[in-house]
């Protein structure tokens, strides 16, 4: 659907976007991650028309942003970070004034705008000004606005950003359904949010691409380390580090008492192909130590980017 090969953008003497090559199939949700400056937003105006590389190449089907850049614009709707819409319009004026910028017909447009009045949950307020809206329902109008020509790509810049916990779940819902229909392409910095929303994960800093896959797969490959955490009772310390530490694939043995002095917190640092929850418990076993907590960390979306973009 879309093939990026070799993408750069220069501001100046400064590389926003270095070198980057992707390809992005139809029909995915794919979620654009990275620190503040690492290149997303840059990325996404690229992918409109909005900016021209410096060099490399963006297609979209058979297109050419050189070359086609009007046939991509008419397959793309873009929802920017803050929503462009004009204030003192009402909802059903705006919307109607951007399906004849669009120039739908008259009968098209009214059966275009009754079904994004569905799809983006704007039932009630479209005789509302576009100014007294609450921030989550002025996106709702702006992924209408950006859907408004049924296109076949979203591009979605932080559809999320500064929204309440409840309208982030409705702002995420109606973006699962559209991605029933429509390829997705969307930045956010909630992590919680890319995870439960896309089908894929890009992470870009410093205008690279660092990580590529599902959130299984990063899950997966990231990291040579697992953590294992345990709290015992009856234990020393020194007899701990010596017998755990005797443990196949165990490489650190981190020792620390309770402020009571009773519990001892153990924190073991694993090989990460290998599994060794069952022979850490047998080794326990043998042992009169009395296990009171046992489990293994478990790598999140979140400390996979940490330990992606965090500085050296």
């Amino acid at each position: 659907m879309i093939h990026v090969e070799n993408l750069t953008k220069y501001y100046d003497d400064f590389c926003a976007v270095d070198n980057i090559t992707l390809d992005i199939e139809k029909g995915e949700i794919l979620g654009l991650l990275g620190p503040n400056g690492a290149g997303k937003t840059t990325t996404l105006r690229m992918l409109t028309g909005y900016f021209l590389p410096s060099s490399g190449d963006i297609r979209v089907k058979d297109y050419s942003v050189y070359d086609d850049l009007l046939d991509i614009k008419k397959l793309i709707g873009y929802l920017p970070e803050s929503a462009p819409l004009y204030q003192g319009m009402l909802v059903y004026d705006y919307l109607d004034y951007i399906a004849n910028i669009r120039q739908l017909d008259t009968e098209g447009k009214l059966d275009r705008i009754r079904k994004l009045v569905d799809i983006c949950g704007l039932q009630g307020i479209m005789h509302s000004p576009i100014g007294e809206l609450s921030k989550g329902l002025k996106q709702r109008v702006g992924l209408a606005h950006a859907m408004m020509n049924d296109p076949e790509i979203l591009i979605l810049d932080e559809p999320t950003s500064g929204l309440d916990p409840n309208q982030i779940v409705e702002i995420r819902e109606i973006i699962r359904h559209i991605g029933k229909e429509k390829t997705v392409i969307l930045s956010t910095h909630i992590l919680s949010e890319a995870e439960a929303t896309c089908d894929r994960i890009v992470i870009i800093n410093k205008g690279k691409i660092i990580a590529d896959g599902s959130t299984e797969m990063l899950k997966q490959s990231s990291g040579k380390q697992r953590t294992i955490h345990l709290s015992l009772l009856k234990a020393d310390s020194p007899a701990v580090r010596d017998r755990l530490g005797q443990v196949g694939g165990v490489s650190v043995v981190d020792t620390q008492d309770d402020e009571a002095g009773k519990v001892l917190r153990v924190k073991l640092t694993c090989i990460a192909d290998t599994d060794l929850r069952e022979s850490i418990y047998h080794t326990i076993k043998e042992t009169d130590w009395v296990l009171l907590e046992y489990y293994q960390e478990t790598q999140t979306l979140e400390n996979i980017f940490r330990e992606l973009t965090r500085e050296n």
